[in-house]
């Protein structure tokens, strides 16, 4: 596995950004008991290698309007290298989808989408699965609960073997 190193004030760096991105660099420095100067480097420095790929904020759906979630199994008929990255492309260019993961044993796909209700699901069902001529099976659950739902990953140090 090639990556970057990520050393201890790193991994620190990136669990504070983790749970609030928002933080100002001055409180970033006092909680990883690092200089302003140094969190600012390291930070653009994770930036500038795609560590961080982007900052964003989660929001509570619920309080925004109704949501439903769907969670979709997809098989493809064709399952070329060339079949997956176009599928990847063609449903991750639709902004209901919020996730898709390949994965394996099972079906080729999970994707999650975000819709208001159960017409506006069939509708993009319609138009994502039906119009596709390289599905083979969707099969949709829908949540009933979240129990839990993280955009922070667990970090670890990653050492370049290419230096």
């Amino acid at each position: 596995m090639s990556g970057i190193y990520l050393d201890d004030l790193d991994l620190r760096i990136l669990g504070v950004l983790q749970a609030d991105a928002s933080v100002s660099n001055l409180e970033l420095a006092a909680q990883v008991h690092a200089s302003p100067p140094t969190c600012l480097r390291r930070v653009r420095r994770l930036k500038d290698v795609g560590v961080i790929q982007r900052q964003i904020a989660i929001i509570d759906q619920a309080k925004i309007g109704p949501t439903l979630i769907a969670i979709i199994e997809v098989s493809l008929d064709r399952q070329t290298t060339e079949d997956f990255a176009a599928f990847e492309a063609y449903i991750c260019a639709e902004p209901a989808v919020t996730q898709c993961y390949r994965v394996s044993p099972g079906p080729d796909f999970v994707v999650v989408a975000d819709v208001k209700d159960m017409p506006e699901y069939d509708e993009l069902a319609r138009r994502l699965f039906k119009a596709s001529s390289n599905i083979r099976n969707v099969r949709t659950f829908f949540s009933t609960h979240r129990a839990k739902f993280e955009a922070n990953a667990p970090v670890r140090a990653v050492i370049d073997k290419s230096q």
